[in-house]
């Protein structure tokens, strides 16, 4: 089973192949490592492993956690395809797709590019009326949860923000389940995508910042002719 580990370790050379020997060591296979973040002596990264029949996922957070200065942020399941130009395919797709699906192509893939659990986009409209919302779900992934009826303050959004689980505006449930988002302006005026995952770990800005120049790429391809 596939498993995505987030590790916390110290930005100095070799310390990626003390990581892979240990994981190697314990019988565990690396399929692929995204480099989130550098900074103040540290690195992110997100590692996806192969962990073997019969062995259990603590595993892995004792392999990793055997080398002097790694910690394990985050360790979940990983499901889906693995795919290095995951930016790259998703631009072409949208450069070749109607107007009216780019937003159900970005509901269904971004979760994937960006190892989250889900994603929302959100529609301007127009509002008559003090209660009227300015704001539609214009596609959403399978996994999203429900976003009709919710009073989004953020809306509309200016610019790409991180929306921790503690937020006021989340619905009790959301709260428990720890449901960590962030979102980007994409489409025009008043319209987002909002990524989401339940259980964390939390959005860091690297993503943030990553997200927010994918959906302004996509914003302007999108408003092309399809290809």
């Amino acid at each position: 089973m596939s498993y995505l580990l987030r590790l916390v370790v110290p930005d100095k050379p070799g310390i990626l192949g003390a990581v892979a020997t240990a994981l190697g060591t314990a019988g565990i296979d690396i399929v692929s490592l995204d480099v989130l973040e550098r900074g103040n002596g540290v690195a992110v990264d997100d590692v996806v492993v192969e962990l073997p029949a019969g062995r259990l996922p603590d595993t892995l957070i004792t392999a990793a956690q055997a080398v002097p200065g790694v910690s394990v942020e985050s360790l979940r399941p990983f499901a889906g395809p693995l795919d290095t130009h995951r930016e790259l395919q998703l631009l072409d797709a949208l450069a070749h797709a109607a107007g009216d699906t780019s937003a159900k192509l970005l509901a269904a893939e971004l979760p994937r590019v960006f190892h989250s659990g889900w994603a929302v986009v959100l529609s301007a409209v127009e509002t008559s009326g003090a209660d009227a919302r300015p704001w539609e779900v214009a596609a959403a992934s399978d996994a999203a949860p429900t976003f009709d009826g919710l009073e989004l303050p953020w809306m509309p959004l200016p610019g790409p923000r991180l929306l921790p689980s503690e937020g006021d505006w989340l619905p009790e449930r959301w709260r428990e389940m720890a449901i960590e988002m962030m979102a980007a302006p994409f489409g025009g005026p008043g319209c987002a995508v909002v990524l989401g995952r339940s259980g964390g770990p939390a959005f860091r800005r690297s993503e943030l910042l990553r997200l927010a120049h994918l959906t302004g790429i996509a914003t302007t391809v999108t408003a092309l002719p399809p290809a």
